[in-house]
């Protein structure tokens, strides 16, 4: 394709991508996947992405993951097309799915934190500690000080019976929130 050529669909591509987006705005998801399918062009990366996005927002679920897929496909290290496809697989009740998502995640970025932190709360959340225990331990090993990591770890660690450890815990979110009722309750469950 030469330049002019490109430039003629930039034009057309910046002007559906912008209508797309006034719509988003006005909660206008419908208008604003039509304003995009008009000049969709399946190998692009872009388009797939925002399609995905809009609908999410639109709650077609199916047809959201399926465009995440094909950005996945376009650019197979993309964590934000994967980071995506979470939403519309968590709305459609796909935990196990998630937990997928999140590992193949991990298995591009090993240390990213939002994968490890939210991968650690579903296997929480299912009552499987020892594994929400192994992602914790790499977010605060990162953030030692973050409150979510360290108030989800405590309760985590008073649910494998390791109170000592929870203890320290519940105290350390004191300091980061001296009025936590999620920490306070949880010593109190210790004492």
């Amino acid at each position: 394709m030469g330049l002019q050529g490109y430039s003629q669909n930039f034009e057309q591509d910046l002007n559906s991508f912008t209508k797309s987006i006034n719509y988003e705005v006005n909660g206008e998801y419908t208008k604003a996947i039509s304003s995009l399918k008009k000049t969709y062009k399946e190998e692009s990366y872009e388009y797939n992405i925002r399609l995905g996005w809009l609908d999410y927002l639109a709650g077609q679920y199916t047809e959201s993951a399926s465009y995440y897929r094909k950005a996945i496909s376009i650019m197979p290290m993309s964590l934000e097309a994967r980071f995506g496809l979470i939403y519309p697989q968590l709305a459609l009740g796909q935990s196990n799915q998630v937990i997928d998502i999140y590992l193949d995640i991990l298995s591009i970025s090993p240390t990213d934190t939002k994968a490890n932190y939210r991968l650690a709360l579903l296997y929480y959340q299912q009552a499987k500690y020892k594994e929400a225990d192994a992602y914790l331990r790499k977010v605060i090993n990162l953030y030692p000080f973050d409150y979510d990591t360290i108030i989800l770890m405590a309760w985590n660690s008073l649910n494998m019976g390791k109170s000592n450890e929870a203890h320290i815990l519940f105290q350390k979110a004191l300091l980061l929130n001296p009025t936590d009722e999620s920490a306070t309750e949880g010593l109190r469950l210790i004492n």
